[in-house]
């Protein structure tokens, strides 16, 4: 007699950096029911983080433009399973008005910490005696590691440092003149740079390879999600604002030092054993040195 596996659902949160905060909630569930089929709803974009997942089922995208015909077609799609869990870390509506045996969700939580992990993780404690939190993960695939090793190709053997100079919001972007200072500043320690971002960082990445001291592989606007996490992984250190592209980098094991102006960084710093994190004065991060910043980077090397 064939047995079925549990079934589980998981609804992640949108952007980028959220959505890798929630993987310590994944890793966990998957420890506590490692036989289990687990459905991931995630926004569209940051769903690619969970592509190679290699234990998930379905991937249901959650669309923020549709509006109530979109949520009503998103509950039509999960009604179609019954889930033996359902764990929402995004709402607490979702969650029933889908078929479940049962439902985890934010409203009863009692969180273990200040950061935004502890807080999401306190979501399962009712299902979690150990209450063990994983590091933060992605998953990837030869296909990354592939086109990842072709364009850091072009540099000299490593150590590479990786830079995300660009942001979603202009006072979290640390200005490109103090970038320029900290690659003059700790030049000596690497033989390459990795300028990473989207097709809006173009421009700040192009200025900074165009006066580095160093090789440069400038892949502003070129990779995926997976591809930069990738390329990340194979980089000795990555400096960035607060971004999802830091979180990436906590997750694929870089060491990873993140520049704060605004924010709560106590609350959303990227999670791992090899993050630090630096705010500036009055939350002004023009305010903060490009050497403070290199002297920390350096502390962070092996």
């Amino acid at each position: 007699m064939k047995v079925s596996r549990p079934h589980i659902l998981f609804i992640t949160l949108s952007n980028i950096g959220d959505a890798v905060m929630t993987t310590p909630v994944l890793e966990r569930l998957h420890q506590l029911h490692p036989d289990a089929v687990i459905d991931i709803v995630a926004d569209r974009r940051s769903s690619e983080i969970f592509s190679h997942c290699p234990y998930r089922g379905a991937i249901i995208h959650k669309e923020k433009k549709a509006g109530l015909r979109g949520l009503w077609d998103l509950v039509r799609t999960l009604r179609r399973q019954r889930y033996d869990l359902v764990v929402d870390l995004r709402t607490d509506g979702l969650a029933w008005l889908l078929r479940a045996r049962r439902r985890l969700t934010k409203a009863r939580r009692n969180p273990r910490g200040p950061h935004a992990v502890e807080d999401l993780i306190s979501i399962i404690d009712s299902v979690d005696a150990e209450r063990i939190i994983p590091p933060a993960t992605v998953w990837l695939g030869d296909a990354e590691r592939e086109r990842a090793r072709r364009w850091l190709a072009t540099l000299p053997e490593g150590p590479w440092l990786a830079l995300g100079p660009g942001a979603n919001w202009p006072p979290k972007i640390w200005p490109l003149e103090h970038f320029e200072t900290l690659i003059r500043s700790v030049a000596d320690h690497f033989s390459g740079l990795v300028l990473l971002g989207g097709l809006d960082d173009r421009g700040r990445c192009a200025r900074l390879a165009a006066h580095a001291p160093l090789p440069v592989a400038d892949l502003a606007g070129e990779t995926s999600l997976l591809e930069a996490a990738t390329v990340l992984e194979s980089c000795t250190a990555f400096v960035g604002n607060d971004s999802g592209l830091g979180h990436l980098a906590a997750a694929a094991g870089t060491p990873t030092l993140t520049l704060f102006g605004p924010g709560r960084p106590e609350r959303y710093h990227p999670w791992g054993g090899k993050t630090r994190w630096l705010r500036a004065d009055e939350t002004r991060i023009d305010r903060l040195e490009a050497e403070t910043v290199a002297g920390a980077l350096l502390e962070m090397l092996p």
